[in-house]
């Protein structure tokens, strides 16, 4: 049975291995308030009933809740229940989910109160004053006549900011991603994104910074993915973290970095070339290589440096690299895309993340919705339906294709045989095998890997063998069996027995 707290901050994450910043930065932050608060974290697995049956355990006054686009309608659940069960319990949310157009949200009028932005400070000022209230009144209707409902963020000073890093506990160190920034915000506009609201990019003090990391890496950290939107934005800084980890190098440990693709200045290439392989990840948001597109929401970005810079941190350095594509963003057709994806596949980046354009509450890509018909989900992750370019039916395709293209390249279970097959026209040729998956399994998730390998086989022999020699038909049949075994499975498979 845990001990009673007056205060708890909870989220729920979308699996086991995530951990939130965002709920350590607040506990940092507490001040005399901590000693009677505690962290919980949970997983979108627990129904809604068993994450309240727990939360009840602490016997809290007030609970802070950290909603954000993945976790919002399992958030809204049990709040909901929480009121029924405990009307008593005041309920305080905020995240990036309902920062922004929340006057309608049924979780915003749920709640008791509502924190704006960036919530370091304020979650305790907050919290401050709820107490302060209470000791007056015993009705929870005259305390909310008092404070208002909807509190926005002050922008605080970074200096003020207490850092958050020794709330990691032993657990999360051991088996956890730290996820961990060095700066905060981001100068650029993309309209897709939050960071679109941000007025420029912020910098941590970087000497303290770099003692928190020594602190977790002494207590036995090593994975660390740094939320910084753009950790090359200054060059010195980046240089000064790299050259920190560098010389605590060992087998364990493996950075993650979001870096913007364009800029990559000779300084830093030098220090990326000397981590080994397994140890360093790029993300690097291309998003679009279409230059109208790009202009329309805002994006600046240049295509001839990103593409040099793929192509030399494939060729010189170690690093793993994650790129990413949206597909449905406003003026983009089938045609334009497909270039951009088979420019980008041909550097061949360990990774090609395809997003399906999502419109994040408060983004300002929403005033490109008369123009080109932007037609979104209501519900979460309110991904893009059709616009004016691309219908219902081709984003139902190619939701199907990022889907399919997760579980057969991005899973790097099959590099040989698609070194073979997809080594030109790579995206036509996988819209045509994921149309014909979709039609002959009708299934876009729990394939099992046994399975994908038949599928690949079948699917790719209808649509491209045809073109083939007899030869080459042995030299992918071949190489599908070598990637079967490398997959660590055993028997022969099916397709070896109906070729």
């Amino acid at each position: 049975m845990p001990e009673q707290s007056d205060i708890l901050l909870c989220t729920i994450n979308a699996s086991y291995i995530h951990t939130s910043i965002g709920l350590r930065y607040l506990y940092a932050n507490l001040d005399e308030l901590q000693s009677r608060t505690t962290i919980v974290e949970f997983t979108t697995h627990l129904r809604a009933a068993d994450i309240v049956e727990k939360i009840l355990l602490y016997q809290p006054k007030i609970i802070g809740f950290g909603i954000y686009i993945w976790n919002s309608q399992h958030s809204q659940q049990v709040i909901s229940l929480l009121k029924i069960i405990t009307p008593e319990t005041i309920i305080i949310i905020g995240g990036p989910e309902v920062s922004y157009e929340y006057e309608q949200q049924k979780i915003f009028q749920l709640a008791d109160f509502l924190i704006q932005g960036a919530a370091d400070l304020d979650f305790v000022r907050l919290c401050r004053q709820i107490k302060t209230e209470q000791s007056k009144t015993n009705s929870n209707i005259q305390l909310k006549s008092l404070i208002t409902k909807v509190y926005p963020s002050k922008a605080a000073d970074l200096q003020q900011i207490k850092l958050p890093y020794q709330y990691y506990n032993d657990e999360d160190i051991k088996n956890r991603v730290l996820y961990v920034e060095a700066s905060r915000g981001c100068p650029f506009k993309c309209e897709f994104c939050l960071s679109a609201l941000d007025k420029t990019a912020l910098p941590f003090d970087i000497d303290l910074f770099l003692q928190e990391m020594e602190c977790l890496y002494q207590r036995g950290g090593r994975n660390f993915k740094f939320v910084d939107r753009t950790f090359n934005l200054k060059t010195q800084s980046s240089i000064k973290i790299l050259e920190f980890f560098l010389k605590r190098l060992d087998e364990k440990l493996f950075l993650h970095f979001e870096i913007i693709p364009d800029r990559l200045p000779s300084a830093l290439k030098e220090i990326i070339i000397k981590f080994p392989a397994g140890s360093l990840q790029f993300e690097l948001g291309v998003q679009s290589f279409n230059p109208e597109v790009q202009a329309l929401i805002s994006r600046k970005q240049d295509n001839k440096k990103t593409l040099e810079n793929i192509h030399w941190l494939k060729k010189y350095s170690q690093a793993h690299i994650h790129a990413d594509l949206i597909f449905g963003l406003p003026g983009e057709d089938i045609e334009s895309f497909a270039k951009g994806f088979n420019q980008l596949y041909n550097l061949q980046p360990h990774d090609i993340q395809l997003g399906i354009l999502k419109r994040l509450r408060g983004t300002p890509v929403i005033r490109h919705t008369e123009k080109y018909q932007l037609k979104f989900d209501h519900s979460a992750p309110y991904s893009i339906l059709s616009t004016t370019r691309i219908n219902f039916q081709l984003m139902q395709r190619m939701a199907r294709f990022a889907r399919y293209w997760e579980l057969i390249v991005n899973s790097g279970c099959f590099k040989e045989t698609l070194s073979i097959l997809l080594n030109e026209n790579t995206f036509e040729n996988f819209l045509r095998f994921s149309d014909w998956l979709y039609d002959y399994s009708g299934k876009t998730h729990r394939i099992s890997q046994r399975k994908l390998f038949d599928y690949v086989y079948y699917g790719f022999k209808k649509n491209l063998f045809f073109i083939y020699t007899d030869k080459l038909n042995f030299k992918i049949t071949e190489a599908l069996l070598n990637d079967y075994r490398q997959a660590g499975l055993k028997g022969q498979p099916e397709f070896c027995k109906n070729p």
